[in-house]
């Protein structure tokens, strides 16, 4: 028997609605197309995840869940979930993420329980599909293993080269289809691809590849639509009695596809209304105006090291100016100026360094301060334009003696220091001290601007009525 399976497939969209609307037609058209076609045909839309980010105040309003809506109105048959679903979320949103999703959401290597391996409780750890012509579909599902951030969360994610072969040997010989969601990088997807040929395709996402052809590896066929929604993928599987006997891959450019009268109203609603949202939760009553300067110090950044360093409970704390979008205006401060304000899913994080690494750290932050100040800095969980100037609360650098001073004490080699900032300072590659030297624990749930809204709100609190 002869059939063809069709692959539609969406990652890493960021909550990047501006392209959703054409996305969603694109979708609805493919599927169409193929219902009518002659032959056995089969359909099936996966999204890699990453599909929310809370930069977009409407998925920051409703934790995600505007984003859930709209893949439920395209009728997704299985999903699995990128960093920002996992540990851009507190462990209680992400468990509640998907309550009302109409579909699968595939997760083989992340569990709530080290001990047992008890899955995440919103994922099932495997999807077995059925085509039209009766070919057993195996759909599994990954997400980036990143142990410390998991690990911080109450989460314990599993590694490729443990979870992969177990599943593949616990499934052989019930599917005729191994299709793997992957969530995992170009590199990890040409690996498996290398090492487990078992797998007939892999849909990639989490490093924003675009594979406009697909890559074929070792028989193993790969697809990636990029980013932000600026693609979406499809491949075409050619099957006779239920073997593959070819595979190819294309993408479509979003901005390619027809546009209709009413998306940019579309578009605008949901911005207007995840900004109403916020606007509703009020902060506190500011006395003056806290405006950030990029190139030098200025209220704003003095405001956030003091907010951080209450936080963490540190007498030092760093911070750059460019996490900053907006200064704060007198008066009421909203969820909505804050989100606005600092739209990066940053956590807070203490660092704990002998007197010699912090000395080092402190001189690595000068010298490349002239170059970051105007820097533009993308990706990394940043979501500003530039890096900025650096700021230090508790510490201080005389550049003609080299020294670095500690609460203007000069800082004892053999002591150790510990000091607050952003976990962004582990990722970035300016400051290599922090990873290879620095005792660092990532505090979580909280962003920063829920950080510096703790703040506002103990220090500059709204009066009641009648005050």
């Amino acid at each position: 028997m002869q059939e063809t399976i069709h692959l539609l497939h969406t990652n890493d969209l960021h909550s990047h609605f501006e392209n959703w609307p054409r996305i969603t037609r694109q979708l609805a058209a493919r599927k169409a197309h193929w219902r009518l076609a002659a032959g056995t045909h089969t359909v099936l839309t996966f999204d890699i995840g990453d599909a929310m980010d809370r930069a977009h105040p409407l998925t920051e309003a409703t934790n995600g869940q505007a984003n859930v809506a709209m893949l439920n109105k395209v009728g997704y048959d299985t999903a699995t979930i990128g960093n920002n679903e996992g540990i851009g979320n507190s462990p209680h949103v992400l468990r509640h993420l998907y309550d009302q999703a109409n579909f699968p959401v595939v997760l083989g290597n992340l569990f709530s329980d080290r001990t047992t391996q008890k899955l995440a409780p919103f994922a099932v750890d495997h999807v077995l599909l059925h085509s039209a012509g009766g070919t057993r579909i195996l759909v599994l599902g990954y997400t980036a293993p990143f142990l410390t951030t998991y690990h911080a969360n109450g989460w314990y994610p599993e590694l490729i080269g443990e979870v992969l072969p177990r599943q593949l040997h616990a499934f052989a010989g019930q599917y005729d289809v191994c299709i793997l969601l992957s969530h995992l990088g170009i590199e990890m997807d040409r690996y498996i691809a290398a090492h487990y040929p078992q797998v007939d395709v892999i849909l990639g996402a989490h490093t924003h590849h675009l594979l406009p052809q697909g890559e074929m590896d070792n028989g193993v066929l790969l697809g990636a639509a990029g980013k932000w929604g600026e693609h979406v993928g499809e491949m075409e599987l050619k099957l006779a009695d239920h073997h593959v006997t070819s595979k190819r891959a294309w993408v479509y450019d979003t901005v390619d596809l027809p546009a209709e009268p009413a998306d940019a109203a579309q578009i605008k609603a949901w911005a207007d209304e995840g900004h109403h949202l916020l606007q509703q939760h009020q902060i506190a009553r500011l006395p003056q105006d806290f405006p950030i300067d990029y190139n030098h110090p200025s209220p704003m950044l003095d405001l956030a090291l003091k907010a951080l360093a209450e936080y963490t409970g540190t007498e030092a704390t760093i911070l750059n100016a460019g996490l900053f979008l907006t200064g704060l205006h007198q008066g009421i401060v909203t969820a909505d100026d804050l989100h606005t304000q600092m739209p990066h899913p940053m956590h807070a994080m203490k660092v704990t360094l002998k007197g010699t690494d912090l000395w080092r750290l402190v001189r690595e932050m000068e010298k490349n301060r002239g170059f970051l100040r105007r820097f533009p800095l993308k990706g990394m969980s940043f979501r500003g334009k530039i890096f900025g100037t650096i700021g230090y609360r508790g510490l201080s650098f005389d550049a003609a003696s080299r020294t670095v001073y500690w609460q203007d004490r000069p800082i004892d080699p053999d002591r150790e220091y510990t000091v607050g900032t952003l976990d962004h300072y582990l990722f970035v590659p300016f400051f290599p001290t922090i990873e290879i030297m620095g005792d660092n624990q990532i505090m979580f749930p909280d962003f920063l601007r829920q950080i510096v809204a703790r703040y506002l709100t103990k220090h500059y609190p709204i009066e009641s009525e009648g005050e």
